[in-house]
């Protein structure tokens, strides 16, 4: 079941980043008045590349957001039925670094007998003013554990599966992520999996964002923390040409 609502997916990615939103409506506009108003060549010109490079911003952007985010299968959760997982589990573990809106969908669809949500957000490191919009907006579940990337409580047990949905990426030093992929190693079952859900740093999120697109990491980068904590990768596909998933197993 999906409870998400029609374009709460852009609409959220709007609201944590609207100053940049409001920048871009705000060149569009003056370049549009400036055209209008202006009878130099020149600055007409300049006029003309800041529209429509505003306006590329915004329209692609926000664009490319609606189809990862509201139409495509990524909140669906299709694509759960292409990962090797026990059809039946005793716990699973989701994590999350900025804000959930993943795992209360996430439990009912893979219903596991125990369900743990670690919070592994840091207001130290993780400083960027779109995390702090989505964090006021959408507070942490009363049920979730906040813990350090690298040190996770002892009461929660091994697992059949880890997801990091949109978060780990969030641990900018390649060495924090290496300890998070042994940190999730440690908890894992024998049977167990790791599976992370990411926009990688390639050309069709280039296209999208920009040089925002230097926020996620490479596939390559991804690679070598996995490959660092001994972990080598078991299945990997796409949903969109934006987001990437890859499980994770024991090497």
């Amino acid at each position: 079941m999906n409870s998400r609502k029609s374009w709460s997916g852009v609409a959220s990615i709007a609201r944590f980043n609207w100053p940049y939103y409001a920048t871009a409506l705000g060149v569009a506009l003056s370049a549009t008045i400036t055209i209008t108003a202006v009878d130099h060549f020149w600055i007409k010109l300049a006029a003309l590349c800041a529209l429509l490079g505003s306006g590329y911003f915004l329209l692609v952007s926000l664009g490319v957001s609606y189809l990862v985010y509201d139409c495509s299968d990524l909140y669906r959760w299709h694509w759960l039925a292409k990962l090797h997982v026990p059809k039946s589990m005793d716990a699973a573990i989701c994590c999350y670094t900025g804000f959930d809106d993943c795992s209360e969908s996430l439990r009912e669809k893979l219903q596991p007998q125990s369900w743990y949500i670690l919070d592994h957000y840091d207001a130290k490191t993780m400083t960027e003013a779109s995390i702090q919009r989505a964090r006021h907006l959408h507070p942490p579940a009363p049920h979730a554990f906040s813990c350090n990337f690298d040190h996770w409580p002892c009461h929660v047990p091994r697992a059949q599966i880890i997801i990091g949905m949109l978060a780990i990426h969030e641990l900018r030093n390649a060495q924090q992520r290496i300890d998070w992929f042994m940190q999730a190693k440690q908890k894992l079952t024998p049977d167990g999996s790791i599976v992370i859900i990411e926009h990688t740093r390639n050309l069709a999120n280039f296209i999208a964002f920009g040089p925002g697109f230097l926020h996620f990491h490479s596939r390559a980068t991804w690679q070598h923390s996995w490959t660092s904590a001994g972990l080598t990768c078991c299945k990997e596909f796409s949903i969109t040409p934006w987001i990437r998933v890859f499980q994770l197993i024991s090497s």
